[in-house]
């Protein structure tokens, strides 16, 4: 049986540094830098001692993924070279290997090779360099099961089917005989049905009727399945898992339906870099992007910009119920004929990867925001569709009037804050679909993004800066909700990000998202996280930092409450509550519209009690007339303690990370928005830091990641020279 054995440790980076994968080249600082710094060649080397119990077996390393052109060799010759950054590869070690000590050699090119995608052009983001990804030594029977497309054809039906497609991998060409077993197992590990077949190529047909008791996969109730594979060729014996659900997924005219039901899109793009060490963060990390998508800022899709993204991501957009659009790499530049050959490829590694993940809806094979390119996309869709007839294609354009070569027209629209730029332009926060695709005909249509660089804001900016910014995601979700032809929207974007001088603040950062790198969240977040329902969670969040002289002339208004309770209630100083209730001239269409008051809401006596003299404020919401969640606010805030918080408090050793959030809080445990005084930190025991031991506070808050070294505790410690110190305890097991 095979051995996925985890080749992570031992790495000898650039001849001197031992390090571990995920490893990114160059660490670089949080802003104003200089990008070139990664854009060159780095080299990985490991040693290691050939097993003889692999003797008669098939032997490879298997790379998640590198950036970018990685070129493996073992022992001085080469064994695979790979172009694609984001996509694994294998390095077959079979018949190379020698007694004794073996040398296997990664060399990476971190620059910006205009022969690979995305490269040739200006990108709007990094993409660092390094072993980024992780690696596995994989030793199997010389045939083995290499991959598994499943379908469930009639996923709505009464009795349910599963059609797969094995794909045997024979490298050494032995002939091929013996025989295929495949089981269905159930979330809980019950197996519900197995068949086999013989084996008498490299491709085998299985398949299950009839079947019964089985759950649809959903947002709301993500149901996985597992068609485990076992075969005996008379070489030797082979098991591979493949993860899968029972669902059905559309885009129409009338927009998205899950399993046959309409369901709105509501979505944001993530890229998956972080600070400091770019891309290489692992699975915990992945996952917890997932889980901040899915359970905190209430989404339903994310859209993987600009590239195909990590699986530990996808398994857990999976496991949660979050739908996913993906995308081959790319933004705007379209290359000579040898890039468009490895665009071309890239849609084929995408998809023969994901295939099978239920949470991927939809598969971009156009390259963001691109110009019309008929050949080439003629090309992309072509293969989409024969490798995977389940799904549709989307094509992201930001140019009307385009080719529409896709099953789905997917629309960057930036109307919104294009009347800033003069003229008569009256205020719109999306376009008609037929004055976008310019067509007679209505078709299947999503917006993939708005937002982000019309409006860029940072979570120090301004109050007012910031309710314009919660405004401008509201406006366009509203506009989505209200029209039946939008299959709905995913916003630009989820975090901040590291980008080229060419773009972002100057700083090397897209101040784009509604949480900032360290995904600590800005107000906008809650114009999305305020559409969930009561009954996921109760949100009540006013859009102020409750200071009288923070916005222009003063005061607090027009003060938004985003919320998802019936009505609302402010209690100023000893004055008599008011009550208020969501803005439904303003946001008809919206779940859950906000909460808006303004001066002319309040009598000139009551206008008149926001004097001079500044006071507390408490504001409660109501569902079904009874209080549900209440918000207090303190005139006179002052600096008053300090907060570590990590994700976790148990990880994993061997490299598991986590992210602590530091936070300088008041009296009352809010965080000082404006705090911008440095912060020490100090870890001992079995982690490491991520980034520098001094920092200074952003907002209010910063953060960084642990990773495990080792087994044991783990002391974190920060300190500020007014705050004093906060300590908090981890575990690595």
């Amino acid at each position: 049986m095979r051995s996925l054995i985890d080749f992570n440790s031992g790495w000898l980076f650039e001849g001197k540094d031992q390090v571990r994968l995920p490893h990114t080249a160059v660490e670089l600082p949080f802003n104003y830098f200089d990008e070139t710094a990664y854009q060159r060649v780095f080299t990985y080397e490991k040693r290691f001692t050939a097993d003889p119990a692999w003797a008669g077996k098939d032997v490879s390393v298997v790379f998640d993924g590198a950036m970018a052109n990685a070129k493996v060799s073992l022992n001085g010759s080469e064994v695979v070279a790979h172009k694609d950054g984001y996509t694994p590869f294998e390095a077959r070690l079979t018949g190379k290997l020698k007694d004794g000590e073996n040398v296997l050699t990664v060399t990476i090119d971190g620059s910006e090779n205009p022969d690979i995608p995305p490269f040739g052009g200006q990108i709007d983001y990094l993409t660092y360099a390094g072993i980024y990804r992780e690696a596995w030594l994989r030793v199997t029977a010389p045939v083995f099961v290499g991959n598994a497309k499943v379908e469930t054809p009639d996923a709505l039906a009464a009795r349910k089917s599963i059609r797969a497609r094995i794909d045997l991998a024979n490298p050494q060409d032995l002939p091929l005989s013996g025989t295929l077993v495949a089981a269905l197992v159930d979330g809980d590990g019950k197996t519900i049905a197995t068949t086999d077949a013989a084996i008498n190529g490299s491709l085998v047909d299985v398949a299950f009727d009839d079947l019964s008791g089985i759950a649809l996969w959903d947002i709301d109730n993500p149901a996985l399945y597992t068609l485990v594979v076992m075969i005996d060729t008379g070489v030797g014996r082979d098991e591979a898992s493949f993860r899968f659900g029972f669902r059905t997924a559309e885009f129409t005219t009338d927009g998205f339906k899950l399993n046959g039901k309409a369901l709105k899109l509501r979505g944001l793009n993530r890229h998956q870099s972080f600070p400091y060490v770019g891309y290489a963060l692992g699975k915990s990390a992945q996952e917890r992007d997932a889980e901040i998508l899915k359970r905190e800022l209430k989404l339903n899709m994310v859209r993987t910009s600009h590239y195909p993204q990590s699986h530990y991501f996808l398994d857990r957009c999976d496991e949660l119920g979050l739908l996913v659009f993906e995308e081959i790499p790319g933004w705007q530049h379209i290359g000579g004929e040898s890039w468009k050959d490895e665009s071309v490829e890239n849609v084929r590694r995408m998809i023969t990867r994901d295939w099978n993940h239920p949470s991927i809806v939809i598969w971009g094979v156009r390259i963001n925001e691109s110009q019309d390119d008929h050949d080439f996309y003629v090309r992309t869709n072509k293969l989409a569709h024969e490798l995977d007839p389940t799904r549709q294609t989307g094509g992201v354009r930001y140019i009307t009037d385009s080719e529409l070569l896709e099953d789905v027209y997917t629309m960057n629209d930036f109307i919104l804050g294009l009347e800033e730029w003069g003229g008569n332009r009256p205020r719109t926060p999306l376009r008609p679909q037929q004055e976008v695709t310019g067509l007679d005909r209505v078709v299947p249509y999503m917006i993939t993004e708005y937002g982000g660089h019309m409006y860029p804001t940072k979570s120090w900016d301004q109050e007012q800066r910031q309710a314009e910014h919660v405004l401008r995601h509201l406006e366009v979700m509203n506009a989505a909700y209200g029209d039946p032809q939008i299959a709905g929207c995913i916003g630009w974007c989820a975090f901040d990000y590291n980008t080229h001088k060419d773009f972002g603040s100057g700083d090397r950062i897209c101040h784009h998202g509604v949480m900032d790198m360290f995904r600590e969240p800005k107000f906008a977040a809650y114009a999305y996280i305020s559409q969930c329902e009561p009954s996921d969670e109760v949100i009540l969040k006013p859009v102020t930092f409750w200071a009288r002289g923070e916005r222009n002339i003063g005061g607090v208004l027009p003060l938004m409450i985003l919320t998802n309770c019936d009505e609302v209630e402010l209690t100023y100083g000893s004055n008599t509550p008011k009550r208020f209730t969501p803005d439904r001239k303003a946001f008809p269409h919206l779940p859950h519209a906000p909460v808006v008051i303004k001066r002319e809401h309040l009598t000139d006596e009551e206008l008149g009690l926001w004097g001079m003299s500044w006071e507390d404020a408490t504001i409660t919401g109501y569902i079904a007339g009874k209080p549900v969640k209440t918000v207090n606010f303190i005139a006179d805030p002052i600096a008053h303690a300090l907060e570590v918080a990590p994700d976790a408090t148990e990880i994993g050793t061997e490299g598991d990370t986590t992210r602590v959030m530091i936070r300088a809080l008041d009296q009352s445990g809010k965080k000082l928005p404006f705090f911008p005084e440095p912060v020490a930190i100090e870890v001992s025991g079995a982690a490491e830091r991520l980034g520098p031991g001094i920092v200074p506070l952003r907002a209010g808050s910063t953060g960084f990641w642990l990773r495990s070294t080792g087994k044991g505790p783990i002391t974190v410690t920060v300190s500020n020279e007014r705050l004093g110190r906060a300590t908090v305890t981890l575990t690595a097991s």
